[in-house]
């Protein structure tokens, strides 16, 4: 039995490195043909080409400018955030040598949140700051915080304690989501009107409505830094999942390697959360799914989370601008619709298959 099964299942691990660019690709041009209006494929593959190598396509501007700079710049944004969540969810899973560790356990969700309650409702910033900058700001204090509590537990981040150091920072981070959503709910209890609690509302369960390309141009190297650094330390995540004591005695060092992947993850998701606000349920049902396909090996596991983090997101995109006619939902109650009852799939296929 143990000599079949990795012959069943390389022929579907190549075809998924095979399939997940096109894949990817086709995600892609669906995010920016479908919405309120469809716009037809070839009309999207003619304004890409316009753009890229002066094609001269003739093309109805109002089309060209949906798809170009409302549409295309949505799903990019959108790819690079399903792929940042994903890859952090891998990184946390193998680190704390927990099943349900996600992107937002480190607290900075709400972190984030916090900061863009604080600059678009009391004002803090003078004008200056953006939102997206206040939730950088605030995603970057909270991952201070639970950093310090966990180092002041004498367990942190560069600490080699196996479980002991893994429950420290799962601790300090529930205690640093708990205090930031308090200030959160604080701050919109004592200071907003109704209109700014349903836009800061909208905007905490995941809204991809105002990115542009801007936002793409700091979401894209984000997620590049990300995915190079999880591949260069694959044989470190492999190892990890073993347990500190295994990592330290196949030689790696425990300290320094830990705090390079977690501050990669911290980035990564403060990057996307200033960005797009909370969205659940990626950096926890994909890596999951993709161990599923791929295996737990993280050279496979690394790229196949990301291309499929990407591909979700984008889907879940699509799907909450066309699930409600004529009403754009936040893209957090999508991805938690469709996560929900596929992490509830995995758990039983993997309680069964035990």
């Amino acid at each position: 039995m143990m000599a079949v099964k990795p012959q069943q299942a390389s022929p579907l691990r190549s075809r998924w490195f095979w399939l997940s660019p096109l894949l990817l690709l086709g995600s892609l041009v669906a995010g920016a043909a479908i919405g309120e209006t469809t716009i037809p494929i070839d009309t999207v593959l003619k304004v890409v080409a316009n753009r890229f190598v002066d094609a001269h396509y003739p093309i109805d501007p109002i089309d060209a400018g949906i798809v170009w700079n409302y549409r295309l710049s949505r799903s990019v944004v959108a790819g690079c955030c399903g792929a940042g969540l994903a890859l952090a969810g891998v990184v946390l899973q193998a680190l704390l040598r927990n099943p349900l560790a996600d992107p937002y356990l480190m607290g900075i969700s709400a972190g984030a949140s916090t900061g863009a309650v604080l600059v678009a409702i009391a004002g803090w910033g003078g004008g200056v700051l953006s939102l997206s900058s206040g939730a950088m700001a605030g995603a970057a204090a909270a991952f201070g915080l639970v950093t310090l509590l966990a180092g002041a537990a004498g367990r942190g981040v560069g600490r080699s304690g196996s479980a002991a150091g893994a429950g420290g920072i799962i601790l300090a981070g529930i205690a640093g989501s708990s205090l930031f959503n308090a200030l959160t709910a604080f701050v919109i209890a004592r200071s907003a009107s109704a209109e700014q609690a349903r836009g800061i509302m909208f905007w905490l369960m995941g809204n991809l409505s105002g990115v542009r390309w801007e936002d793409a141009y700091f979401a894209v190297p984000a997620v590049l830094v990300a995915l190079l650094t999880c591949l260069w330390h694959r044989q470190a995540l492999d190892a990890f999942t073993f347990g500190t004591d295994s990592a330290a005695s196949m030689g790696i060092a425990v300290r320094p390697v830990r705090a390079v992947l977690i501050g990669t993850v911290a980035l990564v998701t403060a990057v996307m959360v200033s960005m797009v606000g909370a969205i659940g349920f990626v950096g926890l049902v994909v890596p999951h799914a993709m161990r599923l396909l791929v295996g737990s090996r993280h050279w496979r596991l690394v790229p196949a989370s990301a291309v499929a983090g990407a591909i979700f997101l984008i889907g879940a995109d699509v799907v909450s601008r066309i699930i409600v006619k004529g009403q754009v939902l936040p893209i957090g109650v999508v991805t938690s619709l469709i996560g929900a009852p596929v992490f509830a799939v995995i758990l039983i296929r993997g309680a069964t298959s035990r």
